[in-house]
């Protein structure tokens, strides 16, 4: 597991560009950022910007990145970068035999020596041993499981940063792995398929030379750039690339089944239900733990296990499942140790238009509320804009009504909807990748929005914390289907209420329970393996909560086991599709699919190294209540996340390095401590052994 190592890739240093799950990383020539670790290392190496190859003028970073526009200026690049390779059609050397011995003129020195003309036996072992070499430099570390599918050499990589790169182009069932060797160091780029979003050919013709450029949209907040000669045995690469990064699109399985990497810790064990329900006291005498759902058929998008009301039958529950959309009846997702005030989580009421009642549920909320005898109130706090709930109503949705259930209170969060979102994050990638304009960079930044949508959420989880810390009060939280907006909530506040949760183990159960358990759509909202990249359904709703997350350790630096690449790690594998941890889109569909038996936790990997995700200035907040300062003022860009691929705003020091090498002496000094406190008791036990035999050994003098 020596992939790990780090070197920041800045000008003179490593060139390489690796990215979103690149994973475990036992790979023996992996080389990657310390500022972004093993599966998100940074861009390529730095310098200038670079002209293409061939002194062609810079096409506008504007043409470059634009994959619907004008590919004009792209294509003047292709023909450039193309042009320059100087692409050789000789033999590669690992084809070099002893059958194929190519004869040259001998000059007269070598006729006079005896020389004949052709090679060596020698000579060949040499040029056998130079090729083997060659290849096994630009071979692509595979893991276990993985197998090569298409291989092009003299390939060329358009770097915005460095210009054009020639090397070997690989394609596997879970990567693109590109590799120049003539470089000093080596230049990599290693990109995980299911980061990729959109592939797009352009042909060009020059010369009398067909040249062919790909562009590859990515996940992650970069666009990547390649130009080829388009011979035959190359366009197998192109086609391959489209395979086996939308397999699902192709009939073909995700990766993640067959990878077969083995690690000392079994993840799927990480979430017990019933032991995280134990952990907060429950069952208690007014919340059951019901297996109504245990075929899901109650509700197909939630878990098996429910927490609910001790005095609620099956039968009303049934009615208030079909009186709640998806079926998404409100379950409790957290309790008060103390105040025993709950965090409810469910979908929206089928009221509609004609304001139609269902009085289980409103029975229901006033069981949740009368649950909480330190308060006569339930507050419900709907994640949506009170505009959208509205027009929700009008076609069969809605919210509930203050007048129908009494003692409750609707306070409407005025969160956007997953459209918005999505088009706040393609504003944000347009402004840091590839290049960055500083003399505008803090209005570009709030010309996206996705800061003030940040401050929202965590603004909204705050109100929800303080009403059941300071307020003793109940709470129920929905927006439309309760799979996205709630979700973030519910775990914000959760993250903020209980430290449990803010260590790794406690982050990994809060995860498995509130997202994957209780259904967010992974797979339509990532779009895991699917090829419909215009897909509505699209959103960046869990790189948002991360997001959250960060901004809480930017702020409470102390109080969060985990680092900062621990959350990237996380994200990376939210596309890669080397885990099964993010796949499908409910836990039923997960055991359908033998996800857990057929795939590897991301726990797995995570959890077999601890010291690589760990704070080294974590303490244990026991029972402390975290609010963090919902302000803009408070909040900034995760320029280690979104803006990383970019050499120039890359931190020149390996945090994660250092963050190593604090932890290491952090361990060294607890040591002493236990040694010291070891030595200071034996001291003590020793001390009052010798004044209990004292009066023995020392007599008395009395004086006259």
């Amino acid at each position: 597991m020596d992939g790990r190592a780090a070197a920041a890739a800045g000008p003179g240093q490593a060139a390489v560009e690796s990215g979103g799950g690149a994973g475990p990383g036992r790979r023996p020539t992996r080389l990657v950022s310390g500022a972004a670790g093993p599966v998100a290392s940074a861009a390529a190496a730095a310098g200038g910007t670079g002209a293409s190859a061939a002194g062609s003028r810079q096409p506008s970073m504007e043409a470059l990145d634009s994959p619907t526009g004008s590919h004009v200026e792209w294509c003047k690049q292709l023909i450039a970068a193309t042009i320059s390779s100087q692409i050789s059609g000789s033999m590669p050397s690992d084809s070099v035999s002893r059958e194929y011995r190519v004869y040259r003129r001998p000059t007269i020195r070598e006729i006079q020596d005896g020389h004949n003309g052709y090679p060596s036996d020698a000579e060949v072992d040499q040029a056998l041993r130079d090729g083997n070499k060659l290849a096994q430099m630009e071979e692509a570390p595979l893991f276990p499981g993985e197998s090569i599918k298409a291989i092009a050499k003299d390939v060329m990589y358009i770097c915005p940063f460095i210009g054009a790169i020639s090397g070997t182009l690989t394609v596997t069932d879970f990567k693109m792995y590109f590799k120049n060797v003539e470089r000093d160091p080596h230049f990599v780029l290693d990109v995980p398929l299911g980061v990729i979003n959109r592939v797009e050919k352009i042909g060009v013709q020059s010369h009398g030379d067909n040249s062919c450029g790909i562009e590859i949209v990515c996940k992650d907040m970069r666009n990547l750039r390649f130009a080829y000669k388009q011979e035959e045995h190359r366009l197998e690469i192109f086609q391959n690339l489209i395979t086996r990064a939308f397999p699902l699109s192709h009939g073909l399985p995700l990766f993640a089944s067959s990878y077969k990497e083995k690690f000392p810790v079994n993840g799927w064990k990480v979430y017990d239900p019933m032991a995280e329900y134990k952990r907060q006291g429950l069952p208690n005498e007014s919340w059951k733990i019901s297996k109504i759902n245990s075929m899901y058929e109650l509700c197909d998008t939630y878990p098996a296990i429910l927490v609910v009301p001790t005095s609620v039958k099956d039968d009303d529950l049934s009615r208030v499942a079909a009186f709640r959309a998806k079926g998404r009846v409100p379950v409790l997702s957290w309790i008060h140790p103390e105040s025993q005030a709950t965090i409810t989580r469910c979908s929206q009421p089928l009221v509609g238009p004609n304001d139609k009642r269902c009085k289980e549920d409103e029975k229901y909320l006033q069981t949740i509320m009368d649950a909480n005898a330190q308060s006569h109130k339930l507050f419900i706090f709907d994640a949506r804009q009170n505009s959208v709930a509205d027009t929700n109503k009008a076609k069969g949705g809605g919210y509930e009504s203050e007048s129908a259930y009494p003692n409750v209170e609707l306070i409407f969060l005025e969160i956007p909807n997953i459209h918005v979102m999505r088009e706040s994050l393609r504003k944000l990638k347009e402004i840091v990748y590839p290049t960055i304009d500083e003399s505008r960079w803090l209005s570009n930044v709030e010309s996206t929005h996705w800061l003030e949508y940040i401050r929202m959420l965590l603004a909204g989880a705050v109100r929800i914390a303080d009403k059941i810390e300071s307020g003793k009060t109940s709470v129920v939280v929905h927006c439309s289907d309760g799979w996205d907006r709630t979700t973030q909530l519910t775990c914000l506040a959760m993250l903020m209420l209980d430290s449990h949760y803010r260590t790794i183990k406690g982050f990994e159960v809060l995860l498995e329970k509130e997202w994957m358990s209780f259904g967010h759509r992974f797979a339509l909202r990532v779009g895991h393996g699917d090829d419909d990249h215009a897909d509505a359904d699209r959103s960046p709703i869990f790189l948002q909560f991360i997001d959250c997350v960060w901004q809480m350790t930017k702020q409470f630096p102390a109080a969060f086991e985990f680092n900062e690449l621990f959350l990237i790690t996380i994200l990376d594998h939210l596309y890669s599709c080397l885990f099964g941890t993010f796949l499908y889109n409910s836990e039923h569909q997960r055991i359908k699919e033998e996800i857990p038996t057929r795939t590897v936790s991301l726990w797995s990997y995570i959890n077999s190294q601890l010291d690589e995700f760990s704070n080294p200035f974590y303490v244990n907040y026991e029972n402390h209540v975290l609010y963090p300062v919902a302000s803009l003022s408070h909040l900034e860009l995760w320029v280690n996340y979104y803006v990383r691929w970019n050499p120039r705003m890359r931190s020149q020091m390996p945090i994660h390095q250092n963050l190593k090498e604090l932890l290491a002496i952090r361990t060294e000094l607890q040591k002493r401590v236990e040694e010291l406190q070891r030595e200071a008791a034996t001291r003590s036990i020793s001390s009052s052994s010798d004044r209990g035999s004292s009066p023995v050994a020392t007599p008395v003098h009395t004086s006259v």
